[in-house]
């Protein structure tokens, strides 16, 4: 199967928003091949005391939001600082989780396609110290910080699918 990148889509937007939306459209299907046939205990399993699939599915999640409430020029909410503490807990349902990731991925695309272009170079403060990025560091930053949790709940859902036998 050809990656997202490689499909020759998108070809109306601009280069920088063509592939933060590729590398989301990966995510996307990446969950459905390695996530989506997980059950309750899998979601949550910890083999070798790693991080679960479920956190790195609700990390994704809720990382995209943040990202791009900066992008956009915004202060996190209670509820997103909130939704940060809970990200590691315990006993997630599979459908829950990915439904919330899902959900997720279709919201950020939304949000990705509303940036102009013309802003990339807006500076843009993250976190409480407000260290400084960019509106387009920002958008990177969302496709590759998506893409190395991904590749870590890809990772962690083959090890948990190995000991099924």
């Amino acid at each position: 199967m050809v990656e997202p990148w490689l499909r020759g889509t998108l070809t109306e937007i601009d280069a920088v928003r063509r592939q933060v939306l590729h590398a989301l459209e990966l995510a996307v299907e990446d969950v459905e091949r390695w996530c989506a046939g997980l059950s309750d205990e899998e979601m949550n399993a910890r083999p070798f005391g790693i991080a679960p699939v479920a956190f790195h599915l609700r990390h994704i999640s809720r990382s995209l939001d943040r990202l791009l409430t900066y992008a956009e020029g915004g202060a996190l909410s209670g509820m997103q600082i909130d939704a940060l503490a809970s990200e590691m807990q315990g006993g997630a349902s599979a459908e829950v989780v990915l439904a919330e990731v899902r959900a997720a991925l279709g919201e950020a695309r939304q949000r990705v396609l509303m940036v102009s272009e013309g802003s990339y170079e807006d500076p843009r403060g993250v976190g409480r110290a407000l260290l400084p990025s960019t509106v387009g560091g920002l958008l990177v930053h969302c496709a590759e910080h998506t893409q190395r949790h991904i590749g870590q709940a890809v990772t962690t859902a083959k090890v948990v699918m190995g000991e099924r036998a």
